[in-house]
């Protein structure tokens, strides 16, 4: 398990989605593009980039929905469109996508179109694999379940677990990872990841396992702690095998360390902000 930190990065002028920055620390980050192919048997580059020990960005998807601002109305992009404009992106390791954090039975129609749109410009997971934000788990294990297995059918590399607070959490995210030969509850099936990944349903099987658990697996397992629920059980959350990156949402717990003052402006705890992310 590595610790990054977070950093912003604009997009060129004219990119429709903004990149996002994932940089181990204490590495300087660098484009993978030349990096991934010195691992040419890994379909997830980002894994081949981790095991170099070097840095990792990734792009945001482009919103279906852009524009509106100053009243006019927002402009409905298609998922063509979308995957267009990703796929002409050149300098990320891996493509991020939140749609799902709201819950990924309402967010997956439209990112499976997306995804079979990316197959049809040229994307794989080999050259753009997929990162994805679930739903908060809390107390529905099932539930969680079910849906990491329909974003991992869709052809997902990473699932990203928001806003945990118990390491139960995330035994059932690596769990739902896996499938039942591996000890995992994932449901025996492929979906269409095969076909984005590129290979056949046999060596779909073989390669969706859970790095760093499995060395020769080929998704990972990012988890966030953002609550000072979750930031008293850390070091339990931490101990639980299976997750590749664990990080601090320093945008949520800037939120969860500050406090309302008379004039209506929130006034920040800096030191009980910083020492929650340390």
């Amino acid at each position: 398990m590595h610790r990054i930190s977070r950093t912003a990065r604009s997009s060129p002028r004219g990119t429709v989605a903004a990149a996002l920055a994932l940089v181990v620390a204490g590495v300087s980050g660098v484009s993978g593009q030349s990096a991934a192919g010195a691992v040419s048997d890994r379909l997830n580059p980002v894994i081949a980039l981790r095991e170099a020990g070097m840095g990792v960005f990734g792009l945001y998807a482009p919103r279906v929905r852009r524009g509106g601002g100053g009243g006019a109305p927002a402009e409905e992009r298609t998922p063509e469109e979308r995957a267009r404009a990703v796929v002409a992106y050149t300098k990320s390791d891996f493509v991020f996508d939140g749609s799902m954090e709201g819950g990924v039975d309402a967010g997956l129609p439209a990112f499976t179109a997306f995804v079979r749109a990316m197959r049809a410009a040229g994307a794989t997971a080999r050259t753009h694999p997929l990162v994805v934000k679930m739903q908060p788990i809390g107390q529905d294990l099932a539930g969680a379940r079910d849906a990491i297995a329909k974003q991992l059918d869709a052809g997902v590399s990473t699932v990203m677990l928001v806003g945990v607070e118990d390491p139960e959490e995330v035994r059932a995210a690596v769990a739902a990872m896996r499938y039942p030969e591996r000890g995992g509850t994932r449901p025996n099936r492929v979906g269409e990841a095969p076909a984005y990944w590129g290979v056949s349903e046999a060596e779909y099987r073989r390669r969706a396992d859970l790095w760093p658990l499995n060395p020769e697996g080929e998704l990972t397992l990012w988890v966030i702690i953002e609550s000072r629920e979750g930031l008293a059980r850390a070091r339990e959350i931490a101990a639980v095998e299976g997750i590749g990156v664990l990080w601090p949402g320093a945008g949520t717990l800037r939120r969860v360390f500050s406090t309302p003052a008379r004039n209506g402006r929130r006034v920040l705890d800096v030191e009980g902000w910083e020492g929650a992310i340390r």
